[in-house]
């Protein structure tokens, strides 16, 4: 019986994690829509904007790939629509020309530091207690 309580206890946490993320993640979406963003939108520039200013150049897909929680081929569709919306560039990976790697253009750069006091502001709100 203790085995059965002790089971239904981590699946209740599971499912109030769950809950928790799908919440934050409407709540992401609702304030970044007003500047043509969604969260993973957010998520991407982000973390070009960190791996920008940490390593000075463009980011490898497969890095960002490990950095956000989405498939490679979803992660692919949402880098080309952030290009399209002149977010970000990609060119061939000088290493390994084989590669890609993404950046953040200068336009990319200016509305991840606009949204960024948001989107801080939105999680400090939704995983604070």
């Amino acid at each position: 019986m203790a085995a059965k309580k002790a089971e239904q206890a981590l699946v209740d946490q599971w499912r109030d994690l769950l809950a928790l993320h799908a919440r934050t993640q409407c709540e992401l979406d609702r304030a970044l829509h007003r500047h043509g963003l969604c969260a993973s939108d957010f998520e991407v520039l982000d973390v070009l904007a960190g791996g920008s200013a940490r390593s000075g150049s463009a980011l490898r897909v497969q890095e960002i790939s490990e950095r956000v929680h989405l498939s490679q081929s979803a992660l692919s569709r949402l880098i080309a629509r952030l290009e399209k919306d002149g977010l970000v560039e990609r060119c061939m990976c000088p290493q390994d020309r084989r590669g890609v790697v993404v950046a953040l253009t200068p336009r990319g750069r200016a509305l991840h530091g606009e949204v960024l006091p948001m989107q801080r502001a939105v999680l400090t709100r939704m995983l604070t207690n």
